[in-house]
């Protein structure tokens, strides 16, 4: 069967009574060498596992199959149900579970379906919940790797180097807890229906530490929204609303000349390093400050 054939995709869609569902961003690959390529890339062999989100017809599921020791693949749409009984009829070492990424707890899952193995992710991810589904991902520390497809500009958003026009604080987040890779893009038109921009193919690395390490992780990343949130502001005066009012713009200006920057700079410009010592520092002030409120009210 060919999964990837738009009349085969057709036919066996219309035997089940599936309608594609706008509202689930559904869109399934018409390309062969797509679903081929993630499985090859993705990092999963004979003796690890693999979660799917997301299998559609089960093109990718299918190679996944191929590659892995077992697939569990979690679908929301059970009207897919019995299509995926039909394509993956002879696939012994598929399961199919119902079930939203979003609400799942996929470290529970793993542990459940896999109970210890290696596990990695694929996904060929909805556009609307491309960045909580990654962020599920992550923080689940369930996979060795992490591949989805997403579109081609988030792909871009996610491996922006500092100082960068894409570069936004969903970088920021996604590095400092996996290394990033983007491995290839895929047009519009290898999907049926045809969406109106181009997607892309990213390898995430979960990483055994963070990629820079903070006393205070809130606060890091409190302060790396606050940044680019009002990205036209400088740093000094996006970054207030971070404080709560416990930092005033005079002694948020004295961190950033510690640190080694400009006082004019804007967040978009700081490396992960460079938000991890500035965060660092507000840290030591924030606590030094409520030690001496302590101390005086004593």
């Amino acid at each position: 069967m060919g999964l990837c054939d738009i009349q085969e995709i057709k036919e066996t869609l219309a035997r089940h009574g599936f309608r594609f569902s706008k509202s689930l961003g559904q869109n399934f690959l018409t390309a062969q060498w797509v679903p081929e390529r993630i499985a090859a890339q993705c990092g999963a062999d004979a003796k690890s596992r693999v979660l799917e989100i997301g299998p559609g017809m089960g093109c990718l599921t299918r190679e996944l199959a191929k590659t892995a020791a077992q697939v569990a693949a979690v679908e929301l749409d059970r009207a897919l149900f019995p299509v995926l009984e039909e394509t993956l009829a002879d696939c012994e070492n598929v399961e199919i579970i119902h079930g939203d990424v979003l609400k799942i707890d996929l470290a529970a899952l793993c542990q459940q379906k896999f109970a210890g193995q290696t596990v990695y992710a694929c996904a060929n991810l909805p556009y609307y919940i491309t960045t909580p589904a990654i962020s599920a991902l992550l923080e689940s520390h369930a996979f060795a790797g992490i591949t989805v497809m997403v579109q081609k500009e988030v792909a871009q958003r996610i491996c922006a180097s500092a100082g960068s026009s894409d570069y936004s604080a969903f970088s920021v987040y996604v590095q400092y807890h996996a290394a990033v890779e983007v491995l290839f893009d895929v047009p519009a038109g290898c999907f049926i229906p045809q969406p109106k921009v181009d997607s892309a193919v990213i390898r995430l690395t979960p990483r055994q530490v963070p990629a820079v390490t903070v006393q205070d992780e809130k606060l890091f990343f409190a302060i790396v929204r606050a940044a680019f949130n009002q990205r036209r502001k400088t740093l000094a005066n996006a970054v207030m609303p971070a404080f709560g009012g416990r930092l005033d713009k005079a002694e948020v200006l004295c961190l950033l000349e510690e640190c080694g920057l400009d006082v004019r700079v804007r967040g978009e410009r700081l490396s992960l390093t460079e938000f991890g010592e500035l965060a660092d520092k507000c840290h030591m002030l924030l606590n030094t400050k409520e030690q001496q409120h302590t101390n005086g009210n004593e």
